[in-house]
């Protein structure tokens, strides 16, 4: 495993690692996403895994995984970014839409690996144990990777403008220009850009340059002089009631015309 420049982050992927190798039949582990593409900023960006099981993992290992994930939670702050999906080496892993044991969001789930993560994964996937992605995954066409994006984008980010409330969140404004950004440009050059990369392509979308720069200054410069929106909060403050509005009306309009440059079906 080659080291970041991050050794918090060293030492919890290498204590993850070693703690799955002694509890489970681990072919591979992975780093795809802000770790394998170079944009990972310790204690903001998320740890996005992926392990891969040489057999499917028996009831009672699923739980004991479980309960790994939640003594590293406990152990060290980091852990709490920390995904990890549990794939199988056999056929179903080839599946796009195959569901997989998913640690995610501090919960056990089961959901697919994507092709935007499998194209990751071939394209700068860091090999944290084992076999290497390209030995274990087919490759993703462009086509397969724009139909996704494309559905992506018309049956989950779209619909999702409908409910004012979720906007007031960092994480929801965040991913829905950055998963735009990127979007847009693997739809028109069939390339994976990072999410600072990202940032310069909503000035050029168009995107509001407050909203931006709010994302900007809480992923890579200073800390906010606003304390974060609470989901559970009754009284969001000014800002964030601003910021709400001015994401949703820029997203579906500029979701719209993605759609309609690079739209060439229905998903």
């Amino acid at each position: 495993m080659e080291p970041t420049q991050d050794r918090r982050t060293d030492a919890l992927l290498r204590r993850f690692r070693t703690d799955l190798h002694t509890r489970l039949p681990l072919r591979a582990l992975w780093a795809h996403g802000s770790l394998g593409g170079g944009d990972y900023q310790e204690g903001r960006s998320d740890l996005d895994l992926i392990a891969v099981l040489d057999r499917p993992a028996t009831p009672e290992e699923e739980r004991d995984i479980g309960a790994l994930h939640r003594t590293l939670d406990a152990d060290d702050p980091l852990a709490r970014h920390l995904h990890c999906s549990y794939l199988v080496a056999d056929d179903s892993a080839a599946d796009p839409g195959r569901s997989h044991l998913t640690w995610a969001h501090r919960e056990v789930l089961h959901r697919p690996v994507t092709p935007v993560t499998r194209r990751e994964l071939h394209t700068f996937g860091r090999v944290l144990s084992g076999d290497a992605p390209g030995a274990l995954l087919p490759p993703v066409t462009d086509a397969e990777l724009a139909a996704y994006i494309r559905h992506n984008l018309r049956s989950y980010w779209r619909p999702a403008l409908d409910d004012p409330a979720r906007w007031l969140q960092d994480v929801w404004v965040d991913l829905g220009l950055l998963t735009l950004a990127r979007a847009t440009v693997t739809l028109r050059d069939s390339t994976l850009i990072t999410k600072a990369e990202a940032l310069t392509v909503l000035g050029e979308l168009g995107a509001p340059d407050a909203v931006v720069t709010d994302i900007k200054n809480r992923r890579y410069g200073p800390r906010p002089t606003l304390a974060p929106a609470d989901p559970d909060r009754s009284d969001p403050s000014p800002w964030h009631l601003h910021r709400a509005d001015l994401t949703r009306a820029f997203l579906g309009p500029a979701i719209d015309r993605t759609l309609a440059t690079y739209g060439t079906g229905r998903e």
